[in-house]
This record gives structure tokens, C-alpha cells and sequence, in this order.
């Protein structure tokens, strides 16, 4: 008899109430919990993700224009991002690794000690020496003057240096071409190890090689848990398999684990 068989289908036919008891469960009891989250965590906020119904690369393949979005400097993280703040205030929270550059998961509370922000933040730069981290107005950096700042830009005179080590200054988002962070994404590999609860939310998970930890993890004996709208390279793999929008799932996990912890 296939037990796991019997297994995963058990998990796709319970109702909603019942998988949202079981993850916020399996949240409570985690010691090593890691969340990670895509463009779809985002949405709620008015900023389209990439491989949606209506997202940015499904809408160019049909050849149609990129969906509407407001302006980056006005989106405010949502109840999704915030949840995941509650998350970290309960001392559930061990990391969060995030493929956004939104910057939305540090405006919510998230610090950098336990956030890997893979494709970088929008809203940051960073020194190529130390790693330090600091917004484009604390660098004093205009953009009209040195542009944006990207790695392969022209090193301008007198342009700001770090104030920490007087290292070059980049921008912090990673364009194609571009190699990922090596020190958060070496964290992000070790987190994604040693966690026994992984947390998928809202991403395709296609990807890499930020795409490759959910699989880590679960082969290192993590629970893993997918919420995601489309369909991902791990469905057959996840443990737990939500196929809701972010908003009607994710605050009432945390909700559950809060009742949990009284």
C-alpha cells in the first residue's frame, strides 16, 4: 500500500479550517521556522507579481502591456507583510528570505539581522567592501547627478563612499546579469537547512537558485508548507498545500498561533 500516497491525499482534501489549524500547529511547535516569500505577498499592496493570471511576464507573453502598478514610493505593506512581523514578535520567526525588492518585509519591521532580501531593496545601496546597508539619502547619493548606482555603472569623481569603510557604494537591487548576494544567500542556504518548518508565500518557485530551498529544507526534514495561488515545481513535496490568496489564509495562521502561545 502507498501510505505517502494516501498521505499527501489526505492533506489536499481537508477543508481550509483544518489545514490552517494543522500549519499554525506545526508553526507553534517549530524551534526553526523560515518563511519565504515572493512577489505574491505583495499584491495586497497594489503591486503586481510576475507569473499570476494578470502578472508582469504572463501579460508579456500574451503580448499585452505590463499591469498597472502605483508608484513604488507610496505602497505600504499589507496585512500579509505583518503577519510575518507577529511572527518574529512571538519568537516563532528563526528568518525570512525574500525574493521582492519592494522593500515592503524591512518597512514593516522586519530587521536585516533576520531578513535575506536575494534580488535587494529598492530603497537601499550597499557597500561592495563591508556589506553595509544604508538608504540612498543617508549615502547623500543623488541619482540625477550619479545615476542609479547599479554595479555596472560608471565610478563617477567625488560620488558618496561607504561611511564605514570608504568602500564603493552599489545599489542593492541585483539586475540580470548580476551575482546574488553571497553572504545572505550562504545564510539563506544554512537557514533553509536547519529549519523544520519552511513557509512558502506566494512565489512560483522557479527561480534559482533561491528556488532550490524549499527543496533543502525538506530534504533536511523540514515541514513544508506552500501558499501560492499558481502551481510550483513543489506541489507533489509540500506537506501542506494552500491554493487561497494570501489575505484569507495567512492572518488567520498567525492568529491560531497566537491562541496557541496563551
Amino acid at each position: 500500500m502507498n501510505y505517502f500516497f494516501i498521505y499527501k491525499n489526505y492533506f489536499i482534501c481537508m477543508e481550509l479550517e483544518e489545514k490552517i489549524e494543522l500549519a499554525a500547529t506545526w508553526i507553534f511547535e517549530s524551534k526553526n521556522l523560515v518563511v519565504f516569500t515572493g512577489a505574491g505577498i505583495s499584491t495586497d499592496s497594489g503591486l503586481p507579481d510576475y507569473r499570476g493570471p494578470d502578472g508582469v511576464w504572463t501579460r508579456r507573453d500574451k503580448g499585452l502591456p505590463p499591469p498597472k502598478s502605483p508608484p513604488w514610493d507610496q505602497v505600504r505593506p499589507n496585512q500579509g507583510h505583518y503577519a510575518i512581523v507577529e511572527l518574529l514578535k512571538m519568537r516563532k520567526l528563526d528568518y525570512l528570505i525574500s525574493q521582492n525588492v519592494d522593500g515592503l518585509h524591512a518597512k514593516s519591521g522586519i530587521p536585516f539581522e533576520k531578513l535575506a532580501e536575494l534580488h535587494g531593496n529598492l530603497y537601499f545601496m550597499q557597500c561592495l567592501k563591508c556589506g553595509k546597508k544604508l538608504t540612498f539619502e543617508d549615502a547623500g547619493w543623488n541619482k540625477k547627478k550619479w545615476g542609479q548606482g547599479y554595479r555596472t555603472g560608471i565610478v563617477r569623481k567625488n560620488q558618496p563612499k561607504c561611511s564605514n569603510c570608504e568602500g564603493r557604494l552599489i545599489s542593492s537591487i541585483v539586475n540580470f546579469g548580476d551575482s546574488l548576494p553571497m553572504d545572505e544567500l550562504e545564510e539563506s542556504m544554512r537557514r533553509s537547512e536547519k529549519s523544520d518548518v519552511f513557509f512558502v508565500i506566494g512565489s512560483s518557485l522557479v527561480v534559482t537558485p533561491a528556488a532550490s530551498m524549499p527543496g533543502i529544507a525538506w530534504r533536511n526534514g523540514a515541514k513544508l508548507i506552500i501558499l501560492n495561488m499558481g502551481e510550483t515545481p513543489y506541489d507533489d513535496e509540500a506537506d501542506l498545500r494552500f491554493f487561497e490568496q494570501i489575505g484569507e489564509v495567512l492572518p488567520n495562521i498567525v492568529d491560531r498561533v497566537k491562541e496557541l502561545m496563551e
